[in-house]
C-alpha cells in the first residue's frame, strides 16, 4: 500500500515537473517573440500561461506591456495592477509611470496621480516626474485650454490603421494607411500588433468644407512591402521627407538584438511619381530615426529618434538643411521638450510653432498632443492643447494650416473606424502659449492637519534670498505671484512652531497650490531647566550653524536655524544671548579673529533685521581660532568637512 502511495506520489511530482517545464518552455518562446516587439504572438502565450495560475512579476509586467505599446492602455491597467498589488517589492520605477499612465486611460485620475506622487518618491530627478510636481493642478490647466477646436470625423478612414497626416503644396492630405496591404507576408512580418504593413496615400482637401476627395497611392517608389509613414514636403513640393523600415537596396535590415527599426528617406518628384528615394545620412543600423517635419523655408528638419544621446524612449532632435541639400548634425531640443518619456510625431507650423505628441509631460493619458511656442534661439516650456483634441487615448501626428485654421490628428480613441483614425478639426480661439503662474497654499499643524492662521510665509529664490513674504489669513491660506520657469523657497514660521521650507519649481500656466505643515518645536525651553553659560542652539536640538570658506554672510541652511533662535527670542522676550563665532584654523590668527568679529556681527545683524529682535537682547564677539572643537589646527592635515567643523556659531544664554 505504501509503495503503491509512494508510486503515485512520484508519478504526480513528475507530471508536475513537465507541466512546470512545459510551461516554462511557452514562456521562452514567448520572451523570444517579445524581445523582437512581436507582442501579439507573445501576448496569447502569456494569456494562455496566466489563464491557467502561473504567476510572475515578470509576466505581469510583459502582459501589461504587450498592451500597454500598443497604445491599449485600458487593457494594460488589469495587469499592471496585479504587478504593483501583488510584487511591491519586485517592481521597477518606470512601471509606476505606464501603471499611472493606464490608470488615466480609464480616467481613474486620483489613482494616477498617487501612482505618480510614488514615482516622485522614488526618482524626483526624473523629468516626468518633476512636470508632475509642478503641475498638479494639471486637470484644471487642461478645462481652460480646452474648447480650442470643433472635431469632425474623416471620410478617409479604414478598418485598419490611418495616421500620419500632412499637406503637399497642391492641397492634398497625405497620410498613412494599413488598408491595402493584405498578404499573408505583411503579417508575419509586423508582428508588434498584427496590422498589415503601412503605405502612403493622399487625398485632395475641400479646404471652406473641410471634405476629403478620394483616396489615391501615392506613385512611384516611395511605397514598398513595408512600412511608409509621416511625410512631410517641402514648399514647392518637389521633395518629400518620409519614414521607412530599415529597407534598403531591397533587403530589410535590423538591429544586433534582431529588432527592425526606422530610418528617414528623401524623395523627388518626377512627372507624378516619386523617385529617387535617399536614405538620410544621420540614419543609423542601431536606433531608429522618424517622423520628419520641415520648416516653412526648408532650412531645417525636425524629428524623433533614441539615438545615443536621447533621454528618453524617442527624444525630438533637429538638424540643418543646407542649400546643396547636405545636413549638418542632429541636434537634442534638450530638457525643456524631453523628457524620459516618448516625445514624437513634431510638426513646425508656418509660423515656427511646434506641436509634437508625448507622454512625459503630464496629460490625460498615452500620448498627449503639446505646443511649444519659439523664443529666441530656444522654444517656451509645452503647453498641453486640451481637449478635444487630447483624450484618455494615443493623440498625436497633429498638423494644422495657420491661414484656413484647419487641420488633422491621429488618434485611437473609442468611437473610431480603424486602430487608428484621422480627425480633422477647425481651431476657434487661441490656445494659452504664455506663462502667468502664482502659488498658493495653506500653513496647517503637523500631524493634526490643523489650519494655522497668522503664519509668516517668505518665498525666497533659488539662492535663499527673501523676496517677498505675507502672513497667512484667518483660514490659514497665502498666495504669491511667481515667475514662470523658476525655481523658488517657501518658507513658513509661527511661534512654537519649526519652520518649515519647500522647494517650488514652476513651469505651468496655472496656480501651484500645496499644503506647508508645521510641527511643534520639540526644542521649545518649556519644562527644561536653562542656566546661564548654555548654549541655546543645544538647548534648541539647532543645527550647527555654519559659514563657507573666508565668508561671514549667513548660509540659506544657517536662516532656518536662526529663526528657531528668533521664535524662542520671541516667546521669551526677557532671555539674552551672547554670539560666539568661530573660525578654522587656516589663515593667520589675527585676520582669524577679524573673520570671526565678522561673522559675530553677520549673524546678531540678521536676528536684529529678520526677527525684529531688540539689539539690546544680543551681544557677541569672535574667538577666532582659539576654541576648536576637534585637533585641526595648524600643524594637522584635515579634510574640509573635518576644517567646517570650526566655522561655526554658539548662542549662549547670558539670563
Amino acid at each position: 500500500m505504501n509503495f503503491i502511495k509512494y508510486i503515485i506520489s512520484t508519478f504526480l511530482v513528475f507530471m508536475f515537473s513537465c507541466v512546470s517545464i512545459a510551461q516554462e518552455k511557452r514562456l521562452m518562446r514567448a520572451d523570444e517573440s517579445f524581445k523582437r516587439y512581436a507582442f501579439v504572438d507573445a501576448r496569447k502565450i502569456y494569456l494562455d500561461v496566466a489563464e491557467k495560475g502561473y504567476a510572475s512579476a515578470d509576466l505581469f509586467k510583459k502582459l501589461g506591456d504587450s498592451y500597454y505599446f500598443n497604445g491599449q492602455l485600458e487593457k494594460s491597467v488589469i495587469w499592471y495592477e496585479k504587478l504593483v498589488n501583488e510584487y511591491p517589492d519586485d517592481l521597477d520605477t518606470e512601471y509606476l509611470f505606464r501603471y499611472s499612465q493606464s490608470l488615466k486611460s480609464i480616467k481613474r485620475y486620483d489613482e494616477a496621480d498617487k501612482m505618480m506622487e510614488m514615482f516622485y518618491s522614488i526618482t524626483n530627478t526624473d523629468q516626468r516626474a518633476v512636470y508632475f510636481v509642478s503641475t498638479r493642478d494639471y486637470l484644471r490647466f487642461i478645462e481652460m485650454q480646452s474648447g480650442k477646436f470643433t472635431l469632425k470625423k474623416t471620410s478617409i478612414n479604414s478598418a485598419f490603421s490611418d495616421h500620419a497626416p500632412s499637406f503637399d503644396n497642391l492641397g492634398n492630405l497625405v497620410f498613412a494607411s494599413s488598408r491595402g496591404n493584405h498578404s499573408s507576408m505583411s503579417k508575419v512580418i509586423h508582428e508588434w500588433n498584427e496590422m498589415p504593413f503601412l503605405d502612403l496615400y493622399k487625398s485632395d482637401i475641400a479646404t471652406q468644407e473641410n471634405v476629403l476627395g478620394q483616396v489615391k497611392k501615392l506613385k512611384g517608389k516611395i511605397n514598398t512591402k513595408f512600412h511608409e509613414s509621416s511625410t512631410s514636403f517641402s514648399a514647392d513640393g518637389q521633395i518629400v521627407y518620409f519614414t521607412r523600415n530599415n529597407f534598403t537596396k531591397k533587403k530589410l535590415k535590423s538591429d544586433e538584438n534582431g529588432t527592425i527599426l526606422l530610418k528617414l528617406y528623401r524623395a523627388r518628384l518626377k512627372g507624378n511619381k516619386w523617385v529617387d528615394v535617399e536614405e538620410l545620412p544621420f540614419n543609423s543600423e542601431e536606433y531608429s530615426v522618424a517622423h520628419p517635419a520641415l520648416t516653412a523655408d526648408g532650412k531645417q528638419l525636425y524629428f524623433a529618434s533614441d539615438m545615443p544621446g536621447s533621454r528618453g524612449l524617442s527624444d525630438l532632435y533637429k538638424v540643418d538643411v543646407f542649400p546643396d541639400g547636405t545636413f549638418g548634425q542632429p541636434i537634442n531640443l534638450g530638457d525643456k521638450i524631453n523628457t524620459e518619456g516618448r516625445e514624437t510625431f513634431p510638426y513646425i507650423s508656418d509660423s515656427g510653432r511646434l506641436y509634437f505628441a508625448s507622454d512625459g509631460h503630464v496629460g490625460l493619458g498615452g500620448l498627449d498632443l503639446f505646443v511649444t511656442v519659439p523664443e529666441e534661439d530656444a522654444f517656451s516650456i509645452p503647453y498641453n492643447i486640451g481637449k478635444p483634441v487630447n483624450s484618455s487615448e494615443d493623440d498625436f501626428s497633429f498638423v494644422l494650416n495657420e491661414e484656413t485654421k484647419i487641420g488633422f490628428f491621429s488618434s485611437n480613441r473609442q468611437g473610431g473606424k480603424g486602430n487608428d483614425d484621422i480627425y480633422s478639426f477647425k481651431q476657434i480661439d487661441e490656445l494659452i502659449t504664455t506663462c502667468k503662474q502664482y502659488v498658493s497654499g495653506v500653513v496647517t499643524e503637523d500631524p493634526t492637519g490643523e489650519i494655522l492662521a497668522n503664519s509668516d510665509v517668505v518665498l525666497l529664490d533659488e539662492d535663499g534670498n527673501e523676496i517677498d513674504k505675507t502672513v497667512s489669513d484667518d483660514k490659514g491660506i497665502y498666495s504669491f505671484d511667481v515667475e514662470c520657469e523658476k525655481s523658488y523657497i517657501i518658507r513658513a514660521l509661527k511661534d512654537g512652531y519649526k519652520p518649515s521650507e519647500d522647494i517650488l519649481l514652476t513651469n505651468t500656466a496655472l496656480e501651484y497650490t500645496h499644503t506647508v505643515p508645521l510641527q511643534l518645536s520639540k526644542g521649545g525651553l518649556n519644562n527644561k531647566e536653562i542656566l546661564p553659560g548654555e548654549d541655546l542652539a543645544k538647548v534648541l536640538d539647532l543645527q550647527i550653524i555654519y559659514f563657507d570658506l573666508d565668508k561671514s554672510f549667513i548660509r540659506p541652511d544657517a536662516e532656518i536655524e536662526l529663526q528657531k533662535i528668533i521664535a524662542a527670542m520671541k516667546e521669551y522676550p526677557k532671555i539674552r544671548i551672547d554670539v560666539r563665532s568661530h573660525t578654522d584654523s587656516r589663515a593667520p590668527d589675527n585676520y582669524n579673529l577679524a573673520l570671526s568679529e565678522r561673522r559675530a556681527k553677520s549673524t546678531i545683524k540678521y536676528i536684529v533685521k529678520k526677527g525684529g529682535i531688540d539689539k539690546s537682547r544680543l551681544s557677541g564677539r569672535g574667538y577666532g581660532e582659539s576654541s576648536l572643537v576637534n585637533k585641526c589646527d595648524n600643524n594637522s592635515d584635515c579634510s574640509e568637512e573635518r576644517h567646517q567643523e570650526n566655522r561655526r556659531s554658539e548662542f549662549i544664554l547670558l539670563e
